[in-house]
């Protein structure tokens, strides 16, 4: 069927066909062969999840779910937890439509309308948020809909009126913060924004839960009573999206309505502006160049902290490094306030906190290093120096494992002055996750932009998969350790094992 250029309809095949493109790309790194691979690896691991949600939900459907407050409660506070990590990314991919370049200023400079463009895109990044909030919910959604009946299955549909107003609501912020700071600073400020939505809700009831329970579980406070005899009562909208989660057929036709009129609201009003603020947006970067421009006093230094320092300074400036790491430190939150709570008290909250240290400074470490080794911005300018490749590669795993270590550093000072011992312990699990996970990129890196760091996972499973289960392992031992169990030394065994595996599976010099 011909479609007629620069109709909504167009715009809309242009953009499946882009979406199609990237996620083969995505699973198959560029590898047609994969294909199979990956459908075999994705079948497995759904069977795992659905076994683990099963393990989860049957228990509590079993018992019998009727609308009542603490399944209003339970449900709602769920439907939260999604709608908060919603918000993150549909902040950032609206953010990323109004910079990110690709044939953004080839269709800006053409007759066809920016409106449409807009309207068609925002579409798909509500598109995008309902399939990945639905991919991860899927589990549990249908391990309801197997125990308690094809009622449950209407909890796809509120995801997907969840999806269409948390674009709305980015959508609104967005261009706030665009009236408000300008295009300059908006992408970092709507970078900090996405990270603190997304984590605001997650820590904030973990929080609660630390607080008032002692306890790192969210779980703790969406069943705890006092909770339950707070909560409005049943007939209150609050529990409209729930209420629609369940099956009832009346809220769920208001409660859609209510989102999709929002969306549909907000695409007609902002669409107005995207060509003139994308225009703006691709001026900063010129602007920069020539702000760049005024003499700097050179400082004198050796070629290890000249290499250090330049590492450093491609960190420093990455214009999406805020939206890739700050969610992550952010989670350091409620370890830190579990120690707060316990200082000079116990010491048995600290085998709670020294794992998940561990955990966030492997994934940290991780990104960190595919930044500086993969996705190094000059690598022929680079190649070219007099200097030795083995300088250059030590260099950059001191900046990466430097900034780690100002991360926790206050942390680990904390846990000091709680226990010496479980501080070196929490230096020796950290130190080792964080040197694996760079080690992992050191043997499989791969030249790569910068800005393709929200898939390096695909440029090869092996990597992310040994990247995993040994910052797991290295957890793991962490915590055997701090209690003082000899089998601490059965994860050390693994992640070692893991290490020697990636490392005789990396990619052969040609």
């Amino acid at each position: 069927m011909t479609v007629r250029p620069a109709t909504t309809l167009w715009f809309a095949r242009h953009e499946i066909n882009l979406a199609f493109r990237d996620w083969v790309s995505m699973m198959t790194a560029g590898k047609r062969h994969r294909q199979s691979t990956i459908v075999i690896i994705l079948l497995i691991a759904a069977g795992i999840l659905h076994l683990i949600a099963n393990a989860i939900i049957g228990p509590w459907v079993s018992s019998g779910v009727g609308i009542d407050k603490p399944t209003l409660v339970m449900l709602t506070g769920s439907g939260l937890l999604f709608f908060s990590l919603m918000m993150s990314q549909a902040m950032e991919s609206v953010t990323r439509a109004y910079y990110a370049r690709s044939d953004l200023d080839l269709i800006l400079s053409s007759p066809a309308s920016s409106n449409r463009l807009f309207a068609v895109r925002t579409g798909a990044i509500t598109l995008t948020t309902i399939a990945l909030s639905s991919l991860l919910a899927s589990p549990f959604i249908n391990m309801l809909a197997f125990h308690g009946g094809a009622k449950w299955l209407s909890a796809y549909l509120v995801l997907a009126g969840l999806g269409g107003f948390a674009t709305s609501l980015s959508v609104i912020l967005t261009l706030t913060l665009f009236k408000t700071i300008g295009p300059q600073k908006t992408r970092l400020a709507a970078q900090i924004v996405a990270a603190i939505v997304g984590a605001t809700f997650i820590i904030g009831i973990q929080t609660v839960a630390i607080i008032a329970y002692n306890s790192i579980s969210r779980f703790s406070v969406l069943q705890s009573p006092e909770l339950i005899t707070m909560a409005p009562n049943i007939e209150s909208l609050v529990w409209l999206p729930a209420k629609a989660a369940i099956g009832e057929m009346r809220e769920l036709l208001i409660f859609l309505s209510i989102c999709f009129a929002t969306l549909g609201m907000v695409i007609i009003r902002s669409s107005k502006s995207f060509g003139r603020l994308a225009t703006e947006a691709a001026g900063i970067s010129e602007r920069k160049i020539e702000n760049a421009s005024a003499p700097r006093a050179f400082k004198k230094m050796t070629t290890r902290q000249a290499l250090r320092s330049k590492e450093w300074a491609l960190l420093r400036r990455d214009p999406w490094l805020v939206s890739q790491t700050l969610m992550q430190i952010l989670y350091l939150l409620p370890p830190a306030v579990l120690m707060w709570i316990n200082f000079g008290e116990s010491t048995s909250a600290l085998v709670i906190v020294i794992p998940v240290l561990v955990m966030s400074a492997g994934q940290l470490a991780g990104g960190l290093a595919w930044l500086a080794i993969s996705g190094e911005d000059a690598p022929d300018l680079v190649a070219t120096a007099p200097i030795q490749p083995r300088s250059i590669l030590i260099a950059k795993i001191e900046a990466i494992l430097s900034v780690i270590g100002m991360i926790l550093l206050p942390l680990v000072i904390t846990i000091a002055f709680i226990s010496p011992y479980f501080a070196l312990v929490t230096i020796i699990g950290v130190a080792l996750s964080a040197g694996s996970a760079t080690a992992i990129q050191l043997w499989f890196r791969v030249q790569a932009k910068r800005t393709m760091f929200r898939r390096r996972q695909v440029s090869s499973r092996t990597a992310t998969l040994a990247e995993a289960f040994s910052s797991i392992m290295w957890a793991g031992m962490a915590a055997l350790l701090a209690a003082q169990y000899t089998l601490f030394i059965a994860p050390a065994l693994f992640a070692v094992a893991v290490l020697a595996f990636a490392r005789m599976m990396r990619p052969k010099p040609e």
